[in-house]
């Protein structure tokens, strides 16, 4: 079977949760695996090594399909090498193993933003486009494993931010900023609110790659750029938007940022909302399902809901790429095609809450009902940005949050040389 037969197999294959997970589980022949072969025997053989962060899924999903593989395919074993769950030391991990040249790395899951910069550096293998069908991936997803006309990784999960608010406190979603403060207000003001109520909102604003997401998404919710065709183009709604968010730092009784928040990462913003610190949480979609299967408060589980940003999300996500020095690259570009086709997305999304980028995934009626936010979600990776494209987006994250984390702490007024900042970030200055 050709690589595109297989691909389209997948495509009309309509499959519901709990068939899926039966026959997973079970040991069937995964759909996909004849799009790679057409023989295994034509894989190289030996253990395939997947560097890859932490897994913050339920139930540690991840390993779940590796295992899978691991028992239909078991002259081509894969493990997966977890480095720390934290993005920047995650990146400062993969470089040291690239460069190296000793690594015996054969995929890396890298953040959507790493491509280029590994890509450009010669760390990875491409990937040949010719038979392979990807009609089936998300658009946007897709377009970070591409850099400069090619193909160098296949996208693994996807992600955008949610707004995940109290529903018992804010029953309608609230479509802008201002409509969030003044529900955020009026929650607040109230003599009979709970008492463990102290906040409007909590986002990830600590001094890591969370900064520079949740400052990107407030700017584009005001309306303000940061960016123009490649160029620095921080206009006036960039600044006020950054102003914004100091002033709600620096609010009180009560704050309508928490506080704390300026520390925080995903999993202290999600606990924050799970124990009824705030009304309102920014977040990725992996939230949910701690949210929604974890420890309750007080005695009883808090109600949520979920809807889409005030604004336009960060896209995010991880994509998994072949190493340029691995030594059985045909076995794991199979891998790849196996962690990414349908099914497993399937499985990744409905047990382990990672927003999966096959688009059949969501359009399946069983799926739609059982997670009444995947309509929601989808929407928002359709309407989600990328951040800049660039070999150099490291440095101009740090940059750009070293900024951002001045201004916080300086009133809200940004660095006057701050676009030159970013200008010399960008040419990895």
């Amino acid at each position: 079977m050709t690589v595109r037969g297989a691909w389209a197999r997948v495509r009309r294959f309509r499959f519901t949760a709990g068939v899926l997970v039966g026959v997973l589980l079970a040991g069937a022949a995964w759909l996909g695996a004849d799009a790679l072969r057409p023989d295994p025997a034509a894989w190289e053989k030996g253990r395939l090594v997947i560097m890859s962060g932490r897994d913050d899924s339920a139930g540690g999903q991840r390993q779940v399909l590796v295992e899978q593989w691991n028992r239909m395919y078991p002259d081509h074993p894969a493990e997966i090498r977890q480095v720390s769950g934290l993005a920047d030391a995650q990146h400062s991990e993969m470089v040291s193993q690239a460069r190296s040249g000793r690594s015996d790395v054969d995929i890396y899951n890298l953040d959507v933003t790493w491509t280029p910069e590994f890509a450009h550096a010669g760390y990875l293998a491409p990937l040949d486009e010719r038979g392979l069908d990807t009609t089936g991936f998300l658009t946007g997803p897709l377009e970070t494993c591409r850099y400069e006309g090619r193909l160098w990784a296949l996208p693994f999960n996807t992600d955008a931010g949610l707004l995940f608010r109290r529903s018992d406190l804010v029953p309608e979603a609230p479509g802008d900023w201002t409509r969030a403060r003044a529900d955020m207000s009026r929650v607040l003001s109230d003599p009979a609110r709970p008492r463990e109520l102290v906040s409007g909102y909590t986002g990830q604003f600590g001094d890591y790659e969370g900064l520079t997401v949740n400052t990107f998404e407030a700017v584009w919710a005001a309306g303000g750029h940061i960016l123009v065709d490649g160029r620095v183009a921080l206009d006036d709604r960039a600044r006020e938007a950054v102003r914004a968010l100091a002033e709600d730092a620096r609010s009180s009784n009560p704050s309508r940022l928490l506080p704390e928040s300026l520390r925080f990462d995903e999993s202290q913003s999600t606990t924050a909302f799970r124990d009824g610190k705030v009304v309102l949480l920014r977040n990725w979609p992996v939230a949910y399902r701690r949210l929604a299967d974890g420890p309750d408060t007080g005695g009883r589980a808090l109600p949520f809901a979920v809807s889409k940003l005030p604004g336009p999300s960060v896209l995010g996500g991880q994509n998994l790429a072949v190493a340029s020095g691995s030594a059985r690259p045909a076995a794991a570009r199979a891998l790849i095609a196996y962690l990414t086709s349908a099914r497993t997305q399937q499985l990744l999304f409905e047990r382990g809450g990672f927003a999966a980028t096959q688009r059949i995934v969501y359009e399946d009626p069983q799926v739609m009902a059982r997670y009444s936010y995947a309509r929601t979600l989808l929407s928002a990776i359709e309407g989600a940005r990328p951040r800049p494209v660039t070999p150099h987006y490291w440095r101009f994250s740090e940059v750009f949050r070293a900024g951002v984390r001045e201004a916080l702490d300086n009133g809200g007024t940004l660095p006057a040389d701050f676009a030159d900042r970013l200008t010399r970030a960008l040419r990895g200055q």
